[in-house]
């Protein structure tokens, strides 16, 4: 199921207070370096997604009662590095839309795009320094790391059908779950917790973050264009190779998975998606991606189920069944 913006300003609702202090700072560290710079800003600031990190950001750390006056400024860090791998990521694949607006790459070029990325990349670790702390500057840092590997990861197993499950899980753990890990996990180190809860909301993030993209990539089987912002099955006959697939091929004869394989060559994407779809959907491959990013979804929610019950933990809880509950 998808996470809206409405579904999403729901659970959210809590930490309204925190976001909207979030928007603000993001307003003015983005202003006015240079003119060029100033009309990049308000032209991300318009197309601003979801913010779902600073979200789990803000309940985690309520919800954990470590909520302090450098909470906001980690947010901001985490949330300009998910930025910049925005940018680059748009040069890569050759975007030209992103939320329903043109990309930066699109309106303006490739060579601003990836250096507008740089400086975001910049921005965040100058603001991790004024929160004077090395545990936070450390963490932070390992994850922009592990983005790094994951993306690369990403393109190296292009069109590879024999991606284990292991591995995929691995890749998206770097790219995506590593920022939520993080997240999840920068409160308790703000303030001083100990190792045990640190890791305890880490470990927290990292399976949240783990479904979160098992849910995201099953939308190119299930997805809506109109809701999603692309077609189906682009992702798929591009030589993405993602959970429902790769269970799909496991469980497949010998003979269906070399037609699979061919098919996925196949440059007539609209023909051959149909013909993918099928046979993911009936050999079970998009039930048992959903089953995995529920459980995935329970297992981190126990992880952080002994700071008891208060609305945070809540919404939290709510955000990750929602997101991980299956398409009607």
């Amino acid at each position: 199921m998808m996470l809206d913006k409405n579904s999403l300003k729901e659970f959210a609702a809590p930490v309204r207070s925190d976001l909207d202090e979030f928007s603000r700072r993001l307003n003015d560290y983005l202003k006015g370096d240079s003119p060029l710079i100033t009309s990049i800003a308000r032209h991300l600031l318009k197309s601003r997604g979801k913010r779902i990190r600073p979200v789990f950001l803000f309940l985690a750390s309520r919800a954990a009662d470590c909520f302090d006056e450098n909470s906001v400024e980690a947010s901001l860090a985490i949330e300009l590095i998910h930025s910049a791998t925005l940018l680059h990521d748009d040069v890569v694949d050759e975007s030209d839309l992103r939320r329903g607006l043109e990309t930066v790459n699109a309106q303006w070029t490739n060579l601003i795009s990836v250096l507008m990325g740089d400086y975001l990349f910049a921005k965040a670790f100058r603001i991790m320094v004024e929160t004077s702390s090395l545990d936070l500057m450390r963490a932070i840092s390992r994850a922009t790391e592990r983005v790094s590997v994951g993306e690369l990861r990403q393109i190296e197993e292009t069109g590879n059908y024999d991606l284990s499950e292991d591995e995929y899980y691995s890749i998206i753990a770097d790219k995506t779950a590593s920022l939520f890990n993080v997240a999840c996990e920068a409160g308790p180190i703000l303030a001083k917790r100990q190792k045990k809860e640190r890791k305890n909301f880490a470990d927290f993030g990292e399976k949240i973050g783990v479904a979160f993209q098992i849910a995201d990539d099953l939308l190119d089987f299930v997805g809506e264009a109109d809701q999603t912002g692309k077609e189906p099955g682009i992702d798929v006959m591009t030589g993405q190779v993602t959970l429902p697939l790769i269970y799909a091929l496991k469980k497949s004869s010998a003979a269906s998975r070399k037609e699979m394989i061919t098919m996925l060559g196949d440059k007539k994407r609209e023909s051959s998606f149909e013909s993918v779809h099928n046979f993911v959907l009936e050999t079970g491959g998009i039930d048992y991606a959903y089953r995995k990013a529920a459980d995935l979804g329970e297992v981190g929610l126990s992880a952080i189920s002994s700071m008891g019950e208060s609305v945070y933990f809540d919404s939290l809880a709510n955000m990750v069944k929602f997101t991980t509950a299956r398409v009607s």
